[in-house]
């Protein structure tokens, strides 16, 4: 491997998984042209016999698809990716596409310098001649295009973009304001971008971007090479799922939960319970009664923990799944009252769903993003389908599922929010290291998945739950 392979994977001190993706990307950057519309055909053909598992890029460039589990560090795997194409092959222009809001802010404040996450923190070039950051609200102002100087362009660009602002398809038949004439430029910007000679494309959670207009318009940017990061290389449709032809890289969760780099997922559920005694509405209240138990135990052990290792204290918080917005708000109404748990929580908690505006949506994105904040008071967030990727946090603990969940990708999403470690390891305390989840049909299959003894990746070892309110663990 060259200096500046081995530099990157110490400076920004890359798990495993994330040097073995930066292994693959060195090899194949060496393997084939990194030509503006070189033959995709032939790029495949070097490249399937030493990456089997490519088959076809499924677009009209040379894509390639990292599946980490979540929780690894796909983000700081973009930022060595950027670092290793600049430092090694001079490629200076990126395209980083988000799927949504809550990503795409997040993507920023993680490729900006001095902020918590910063990515590229360690890489000394970059400490000199930050990258130039454009998104989709600043990107108008022309500090996209390069400016030169006597030795030509220098610097970096790293374009982040929601892709919405690039679809081709918008309200009333009118191209997105990235396909329009910017004077400065002559062209539009979307057309600056696409005639780039070295512009490389990435793709947080590649599976949102396999719908015709999104395809259509990433084709269209004619990047010189796609890097697709997701926890789920799946398309669904009619049920049934469609993995990704593409994927030349595997770290699935079953394999992070061996290196223990995540929570480990349990499924709790009653000992001995009959659900068939129990109408909807019990059956519901049961769940919620549950998951506060296995909540304050949570709390209550996190607190003894900490204490005993002198380390910072982490406040859990439980995550409701409702099935809509009536259902929500009815849930968050139940959990007000004074005959829950005598009303404790009737000031810590929220909901979170789509039809939320103005000041109430503010104020509730101002909670969630300082829900880790052990001063800030709420202990159980009710979400429609809202906070499956893209929101990070590492103290939630307990996960209670009250909607049908038929959609396997949905399922590993919401478990996903749940898999980071508070303390960036495991501790080997079990309650500090696990994720739990109120029995749910959906969501033990995708668990025993993960925990299959007859997986290649091998057993887990066996859980034992603790039982308060006479629960216990699932049996595998």
């Amino acid at each position: 491997m060259s200096r500046n392979f081995s530099a990157i994977c110490a400076r920004l001190s890359l798990r495993k998984p994330q040097r073995e993706s930066l292994e693959i990307l060195s090899k194949v950057a060496d393997l084939i042209s990194l030509k503006k519309d070189a033959d995709p055909s032939k790029s495949l053909e070097f490249i399937k016999p030493q990456f089997p598992t490519v088959t076809d890029f499924e677009r009209e460039f040379p894509s390639l698809c990292f599946a980490l589990a979540t929780g690894v560090g796909k983000t700081r795997l973009m930022g060595a990716f950027i670092s290793y194409l600049f430092l090694e092959k001079g490629i200076k222009h990126f395209f980083v596409l988000a799927p949504n809001l809550t990503i795409y802010n997040k993507l920023i404040a993680d490729f900006t310098p001095y902020t918590k996450k910063y990515v590229l923190q360690g890489i000394s070039e970059f400490a000199i001649n930050p990258p130039e950051i454009i998104t989709g609200d600043n990107y108008e102002t022309g500090r996209g295009i390069r400016k030169r100087d006597l030795l030509g362009e220098s610097g970096v660009h790293i374009n982040i973009f929601n892709i919405s602002k690039i679809n081709s398809e918008v309200r009333g038949g009118n191209a997105p304001r990235i396909r329009r004439l910017a004077e400065y430029i002559g062209q539009s910007y979307f057309e600056y971008l696409a005639a780039l000679p070295d512009l490389v494309l990435l793709m947080d959670e590649s599976h949102r971007y396999r719908a015709s207009a999104g395809v259509r318009a990433i084709n269209e940017l004619r990047p010189i090479l796609g890097l697709e990061l997701t926890a789920t290389p799946q398309t669904e449709a009619a049920g049934r799922a469609q993995p990704f032809k593409n994927v030349i890289y595997s770290y699935p969760l079953s394999t992070a939960l061996i290196d223990g780099f995540v929570k480990e997922p349990v499924v709790a559920t009653r000992e001995n319970f009959d659900a068939s005694q129990y109408s909807a509405e019990q059956l519901e209240r049961v769940k919620l009664e549950d998951g506060i138990v296995i909540h304050e135990n949570v709390k209550a052990e996190l607190v003894v923990y900490a204490r005993k290792n002198d380390r910072p204290i982490v406040k859990p918080f439980m995550l409701v799944v409702a099935a809509d917005t009536k259902h929500a708000e009815r849930i968050v109404a139940d959990i007000k009252q004074d005959s829950f748990f005598e009303g404790r929580y009737k000031d810590r908690v929220i909901t979170v769903h789509s039809n939320q505006r103005g000041e109430e949506a503010d104020d509730t994105v101002a909670k969630l993003l300082a829900v880790e904040d052990p001063k800030e008071p709420t202990e159980i967030v009710v979400h429609v389908n809202m906070l499956k990727e893209g929101w990070d946090v590492t103290n939630l603990y307990t996960i209670v599922p009250l909607r049908a969940a038929n959609a396997r990708n949905l399922v590993e999403q919401s478990i996903g929010r749940g898999l980071r470690l508070p303390y960036g390891e495991r501790t080997g305390v079990k309650i500090v290291d696990r994720l739990n989840i109120v029995s749910h049909d959906k969501f033990q299959e995708i668990v025993d998945a993960a925990n299959d003894p007859n997986s290649i990746k091998g057993p887990q070892e066996p859980c034992v739950f603790y039982r308060p309110a006479n629960l216990q663990c699932a049996p595998r």
